[in-house]
């Protein structure tokens, strides 16, 4: 079956993802609508990872490998935009519709980036987008939740003007949030194909573990320019929610991490007045552009 021509890259920073790599290749090179060019940029793997992917390019001339110097451990935020950028540098495709970032632990069904395109094509304003994530825990599913404007750091896909709008990708914690909320600034939509499904076969925290997860969100927060009372808040919601207060705290104490150690935040003044606004509406119960539903 042929389906319209949509050009799009990939980029898949890794580290240490033998286990769960398999599977997302497989899938993807299952995928209805192929990427032109899938660049796996490994971070300093210690196992199976880079031979993995050396099977698949030997095989798939538009898959390629790079490889950067292991730094002895995991940068979080930071070093997976360095590694992003390392391969969004060298791609060899110029005249792409898409791009993607894109995580080494998901599995997609093969018509995974059909379905969403066909969603970008039915909102020219749509500039980021992407699938659901949802893991198992003792044998029963469990969607990964987020606010509805939000799409998760580990599957997106941006529109080639919101791309270039946006200015790419902020290279520190909170790009995943920065990049979205600046799209809703200039114009664009972004929100979670909540019926477009990807597993999740390493659930979001699973690595750091949820204590260090917390305090990397919340640092992320800071970094983004989130107004305090709305992170306040926040986490004040979060309480009752597993893991309970522990997971709000974390998310505080990451937030006042930024403070304490007079972390920089992003370097746009607009941007974080923008998000500052949207958020004291929120929480006066007016309309914003960014759902948080």
């Amino acid at each position: 079956m042929n389906f319209p021509q949509r050009k799009y890259v990939t980029i898949t920073p890794v580290r240490d993802e033998g286990e769960v790599l398999e599977a997302t290749m497989q899938g993807i090179v299952k995928q209805t609508v192929l990427p032109t060019e899938w660049i796996l940029v490994d971070d300093g793997s210690t196992d199976s990872t880079p031979s993995i992917i050396k099977r698949y390019a030997s095989e798939y001339p538009w898959i390629r490998l790079i490889q950067r110097t292991n730094r002895g451990f995991r940068k979080n935020g930071g070093g997976v935009m360095e590694a992003f950028y390392d391969g969004f540098n060298q791609l060899v495709s110029h005249d792409w519709d898409y791009i993607v970032k894109l995580d080494g632990d998901l599995v997609a069904n093969e018509d995974y980036f059909q379905k969403c395109f066909e969603q970008f094509e039915q909102n020219e304003k749509l500039g980021i987008g992407g699938g659901i994530l949802y893991h198992y825990h003792e044998g029963r599913e469990r969607l990964e939740t987020a606010p509805k404007f939000h799409v998760r750091g580990a599957t997106k896909i941006y529109r080639r003007k919101c791309w270039d709008d946006i200015g790419g990708l902020w290279p520190a914690p909170g790009w995943d949030t920065i990049d979205e909320v600046k799209a809703q600034m200039l114009g664009w939509t972004t929100y979670t194909f909540e019926d477009i499904r990807l597993l999740h076969q390493r659930p979001t925290g699973a690595v750091e573990g949820s204590w260090s997860d917390g305090i990397k969100s919340g640092l992320a927060r800071y970094i983004a320019g989130y107004h305090p009372a709305f992170m306040f808040a926040s986490c004040v919601s979060r309480i009752a929610s597993k893991p309970y207060f522990t997971g709000a705290l974390a998310l505080w104490l990451g937030y006042m991490k930024g403070y304490v150690k007079r972390i920089p935040q992003i370097n746009d003044p607009a941007l974080i007045k923008f998000v500052r606004q949207q958020q004291v509406r929120r929480l006066l119960g007016k309309k914003t552009v960014m759902n948080y539903n």
